[in-house]
């Protein structure tokens, strides 16, 4: 039997590569990354790594540079320290969920897809309003009824947090070397930002080794 069809939001980090391994045993995904102003492109790059060698459809769509105020976005520098530090705030970028899940519905309508799914989970949910529970229910709320099709939003990991979504993908397999966390777009992880912290703490937690960390001390 063929496979319902699924769009994803694949930005080529940890949570949402997690997902398309995750949800690409049950559906044929469409996965969608966005260029949004991002200080580097290093998550397109893995995204497209990962789709690559699953064999996975990808478009990369380029939006306006609209957004700032963010260090994603602006010459601003990048905070570090855990994610729950009032600094992080800093990583904001403006309404960015709102703009790309509309995108990733009209794309999915209009290869008629009825299932949208993105990669919020819980340790996001003190930053970023828009990934939120309550954010999640009030798009889902609107993908039903702004066509004549329903849409069904979907956040699989939105209760759960990023260690629980590293255990996951040490159980799928999923090959993180091809991902990419940091806010920083060096050669390798800068290890202090947010992202870099959390990272770290979930690869200890499900007992992994981060693989983009094996190759800086060769």
């Amino acid at each position: 039997m063929d496979k319902e069809a699924a769009v994803l939001i694949l930005s080529g980090g940890m949570d949402s590569t997690t997902l398309l391994y995750d949800i690409g045993q049950k559906y044929e995904v469409w996965a969608l990354s966005f260029i949004y102003g991002q200080r580097h492109v290093r998550e397109i790059q893995a995204a497209e790594q990962t789709c690559r060698k699953l064999n996975v459809s990808h478009e990369v769509v380029k939006i306006p540079n609209i957004f700032i105020g963010s260090s994603l976005t602006d010459d601003i520098p990048v905070p570090h320290g855990h994610y729950t530090e009032e600094s992080m705030a800093l990583t904001v970028v403006p309404n960015r969920n709102m703009i790309m899940l509309s995108l990733a519905i009209g794309y999915a309508l209009s290869n008629k897809i009825y299932h949208v799914f993105y990669g919020a989970h819980s340790g996001d949910h003190a930053i970023y309003a828009d990934c939120r529970p309550r954010f999640v229910s009030a798009m889902q709320a609107v993908a039903t009824i702004c066509d004549q099709k329903e849409v069904h939003l979907r956040a699989p990991y939105l209760f759960i947090t990023k260690n629980d979504i590293a255990v996951i993908g040490a159980q799928l397999g999923v090959d993180y070397s091809l991902t990419w966390t940091c806010y920083e777009g060096g050669e390798y992880p800068c290890r202090k930002c947010g992202a870099c912290v959390e990272r770290s703490e979930a690869f200890a937690f499900a007992g992994m080794v981060d693989p983009l960390l094996e190759g800086e001390n060769k």
